[in-house]
């Protein structure tokens, strides 16, 4: 009960934020500005990646990349290339705010045409996403910035001590 009461947590927070933030035009200048235990920021506070010359990815677009492939790519394909079901978040990111993104995770979305009904279901209480948002937008910012390829990125931060704890929290495991 614990572990849904963090999701649903996440969700209102996300919400809340995206309610209350000053829109911007897409996700924005992706340089990293600052960082805290191994997460980077742009600046306007948002996460963002942080790629090294030989290719090496920070700890948190590597999880994302992982957490993309393990809840997000049965619709929106691998890579966030896009399908036939769901639209290609890669370009998505280019026009999405942060907070326009968290939003639409936790709460879903449903666009309704005279050609087609897309419905982009609530994660607001997965914690497979919820725990890992930031994550997931980091990957694919970087995606939607073209300095990460697609597959498996070959080299690798180690995991920071920050993210064990925050992922344990937001788990329920102590």
């Amino acid at each position: 009960m614990k572990t849904l009461s963090c999701a649903v947590g996440i969700a209102v927070v996300a919400c809340l934020a995206a309610i209350d933030a000053v829109r911007a035009d897409g996700s924005g200048d992706p340089t990293a500005v600052s960082s805290d235990s191994g997460k980077y920021f742009d600046k306007d506070g948002n996460p963002t990646f942080k790629i090294q010359a030989d290719g090496t990815v920070d700890w948190y677009t590597y999880s994302g990349f992982r957490r993309y492939h393990s809840e997000c790519h049965v619709c929106h394909g691998p890579e966030g290339e896009g399908s036939s079901y769901a639209p290609a978040l890669k370009d998505s990111l280019k026009n999405l705010s942060y907070a326009d993104f968290q939003a639409i995770v936790a709460a879903g979305r449903k666009n309704v045409g005279t050609a087609s009904t897309n419905v982009m279901p609530s994660f607001g209480e997965n914690i497979n996403v919820m725990c890992y948002l930031d994550d997931i937008y980091v990957y694919l910012r970087a995606r939607a910035d073209d300095v990460v390829p697609r597959g498996r990125p070959q080299k690798r931060e180690d995991k920071p001590d920050a993210a064990v704890k925050a992922e344990k929290i937001c788990l329920g495991a102590s």
